[in-house]
Parts: structure tokens; C-alpha cells; sequence
């Protein structure tokens, strides 16, 4: 399976949207066939280094994309049916349901592309990813699924190498592959972010890692939460363009339960 996704336009804007972070998740990582996520589209703040998972303002979402797709490959653009749950411009985020008539693994993908300026001109590239599993029980489920290792083609992406959804939970380690232009990118700091914590300056010990020679990185969470998985690289620009470096983000969000669906350990 593979997911195309039409590449989002440049835009100048002088605003600080576009300098932050940003990741998507859903409210379950679980349903039954038939049944409906809620897939939300977040915006990260500065803090920390863009390392936690406090909110900053709201996205805009001129040139941003947002899809879900299936185990068919079938990608559906949830965008027109994104819905603004703020009361004000800035606060609050978006959010759409989708509902999914096919077991299987899904994979929400998002990707915004533009170049910002807070006196210097930076494009920002960012990508974000999450996965939910729909499957004919919530009591007894498969552990075999796959369709979760397949990249999408973004140009700093996060792909699982272990089943994000099932089997997972505490003591079942989140393993990541970080590509750059579909190439293994090695020394990159991956930190794994769980929402409530914030992580110690520098680099965290306890909650980040530096990808090996093929671009791996793994962590073992110790307890249920969600789990915010970050890779950032930056580089110089090249060629006569508006903008003076590359500024790359990609994000994967994990659900983990406290019960592992699979095993009920």
C-alpha cells in the first residue's frame, strides 16, 4: 500500500503558524468495523524546543493537506470536513470524523509546506502521522496486521517499524525509522514525548534517542499514554529561492493503552 499525497504549495506568509510543530491524532486507536474516529489536527508550541505536547494557537490550513487511508490504499481528504473547535482565531484546533467500513490498519497523514519569516526566511516543511486499527472485536484482536510500514513519500517521515496500534502497550517498544528524501538519515535526535511531560534541556536520556547507521530509533514506554514521537533536520537552501535554510519536522503520534488489546496483559 502506498499513499500519494498531491505535494502542498509554498506560501509567504509573515504570520508564526507554520514555525511550529504540528502532529495529528484520534480519539481511539481501536474501533469496530462500521465505526468512527475523531482525527484532530494540532498545532505544537516553541517551548522546549518543540518538545511536548502543550498547544500554541491554531493551524491554518491554506496549503495543508490531511487524508486518511485504508488497507485498500484508498486515500479520502479529510480536510473539507475539518470542523474549528475554537471559539477564537487562535485558540482551539480542527477536527474531523471519519468513519470506516473495512478491518484493517488506517494511517492519517498530514503534510504543510511554506516559508516563514521572524527576520529571517525559513521554509518550514512538516509532516505527522497516526494510525488507528478497525477490527470486527474489541475483545480479541489480531496481532498480525499489517500496512503500517509503508512510506509515504514525505521529505522527513517517521516509519513505524513495529505495529503502532496492536500489539501495544506498556513494555511493547515504539521502533521508528526516520527517512530524509527516502534515505536513512543516521545521528538524528528522536525524541518521544509523553503528553504531560516535558522533557530536561538538552538532550533527555530518558525519553530521546540518536538514530543508528539505517535510521532506527526505539523506545519502551512504561506506562499507558499518548506518546509524541519528533525528528526535526535542518539545512542550508540551495539555488536562487526566497528562503535561506530548510527548516524539516516530521511527527508520529502512538496511542498506548495501560491494557494491550492483543493479550489483555
Amino acid at each position: 500500500m502506498r499513499v500519494s499525497l498531491i505535494p502542498a504549495a509554498l506560501w509567504l506568509i509573515a504570520g508564526t503558524a507554520a514555525g511550529h510543530d504540528t502532529w495529528v491524532q484520534t480519539n481511539t486507536n481501536l474501533i469496530r468495523t462500521g465505526d468512527a474516529v475523531h482525527v484532530d489536527l494540532m498545532l505544537g508550541n516553541h517551548g522546549n524546543d518543540h518538545r511536548d505536547f502543550k498547544l500554541a494557537s491554531k493551524i491554518d490550513l491554506e496549503g495543508a493537506t490531511l487524508t486518511v487511508a485504508g488497507p485498500d490504499g484508498k486515500a479520502h481528504d479529510l480536510k473539507p470536513m475539518l470542523a474549528d473547535l475554537g471559539y477564537a482565531p487562535k485558540e482551539g484546533f480542527h477536527s474531523a470524523k471519519f468513519a470506516a467500513a473495512k478491518t484493517g490498519i488506517y494511517t492519517v497523514a498530514h503534510t504543510l509546506d511554506r516559508v516563514v519569516n521572524h527576520g529571517k526566511p525559513v521554509r518550514a516543511v512538516r509532516s505527522a502521522k497516526a494510525y488507528f486499527l478497525v477490527s470486527p472485536s474489541l475483545d480479541n484482536v489480531r496481532k498480525d496486521w499489517d500496512g503500517f510500514d509503508k512510506p509515504l513519500g514525505h521529505a522527513l517521515e517517521l516509519v513505524p517499524e513495529a505495529n503502532p496500534v496492536a500489539p501495544m502497550g506498556p513494555g511493547t517498544a515504539i521502533k521508528v525509522r526516520v527517512l530524509f528524501h527516502g534515505k536513512p538519515l543516521a545521528d538524528a535526535r528522536v525524541s518521544f514525548i509523553p503528553r504531560g511531560e516535558s522533557l530536561t534541556e538538552g538532550f533527555d536520556k530518558t525519553y530521546e534517542r540518536t538514530t543508528d547507521a539505517a535510521g532506527r530509533a526505539s523506545f519502551v514506554p512504561k506506562t499507558g499514554n499518548y506518546y509524541l514521537v519528533v525528528v526535526h533536520h535542518k539545512e542550508a537552501a540551495s539555488g536562487k529561492v526566497d528562503y535561506e535554510s530548510i527548516a524539516y519536522s516530521a511527527t508520529l503520534t502512538v496511542f498506548v493503552p495501560e491494557i494491550c488489546p492483543c493479550c489483555g496483559d
